[in-house]
């Protein structure tokens, strides 16, 4: 089975500065593997372990990404090779725009059986890459899957639902979007690491994708910006649940708020 698993690298939430007028910094910040995609990367690597077959992990974003640390960290955790779109254009890139970048770089990859990627990112969590992918790449596409299973037409997977969990047959190839109860990351050994190291890494650009400039049809971030703090004004409203009620509607006429 030919595995490609998505991967989305994201500055670390803590390293992350808001400047005075609500902008964010990320001049400062660490970069790894985003959270949600740690399940996906394990996911993968089960699943070619128990077919004999291969992980390739996949990759976009700015030049960040293009970091020694980064890609041995994710090679160690079981991918057999690494492919990375390295594009500063990428930098504020919306959900289509990556979900394209990643159709185009899968088109390159040759065949492959199963499209895997995270429930969301760890930066926005916009949670529609995945089903982007699917779409663009005409595969049946599932999100919300918390277990995978092989079966001889295809994949068995359960899919967690608000109040139900749903079985599935899915054919391949396919995409799914897996959450965080697919399994638990491993933590690579030092063998792991020091092989992760001789792995192969392929880098492309926009260019090398037939995207360079074409991207802006599909979707951009405007701006990210942190909330506005401010300061609670600690009011407190007893009575009767009629008196209360009262009392809060005419507060909230007073300040214009209704």
């Amino acid at each position: 089975m030919n595995i490609i698993v998505c991967v989305k690298f994201t500055p670390d939430a803590g390293d992350i500065q808001v400047n005075s007028d609500g902008s964010i910094s990320l001049e400062r910040a660490e970069w790894g593997i985003g959270s949600f995609d740690l399940q996906a990367v394990e996911a993968g690597a089960r699943l070619a372990e128990a077919t004999g077959g291969k992980v390739m992990a996949l990759s976009a974003g700015p030049r960040q990404i293009n970091h020694s640390k980064l890609k041995k960290d994710l090679l160690s955790r079981g991918p057999d090779e690494l492919y990375l779109v390295v594009d500063d254009a990428l930098q504020d890139a919306g959900t289509a725009a990556t979900a394209r970048v990643l159709a185009g770089a899968i088109g390159k990859l040759g065949p492959f059986d199963l499209v895997l990627c995270g429930e969301g990112s760890a930066d926005l969590y916009f949670q529609q890459v995945g089903l982007q992918l699917g779409e663009m790449l005409g595969l049946p596409t599932l999100n919300a899957i918390r277990k995978i299973e092989t079966a001889a037409d295809g994949l068995r997977v359960e899919r967690d639902l608000d109040d139900e969990i749903e079985v599935l047959a899915v054919p391949m190839p396919a995409v799914l979007a897996v959450t965080t109860d697919v399994h638990e990351p491993r933590l690579p050994t030092m063998k792991e690491i020091l092989k992760a190291g001789k792995k192969p890494v392929t880098e492309w650009t926009l260019a090398d994708l037939g995207l360079s400039g074409g991207l802006a049809k599909h979707s951009a971030v405007v701006s990210i910006r942190a909330p506005h703090q401010v300061q609670r004004k600690n009011i407190r409203i007893e009575g009767s649940p009629e008196e209360a009620a009262q009392a809060l509607v005419g507060y909230l006429n007073k300040e214009g708020l209704i």
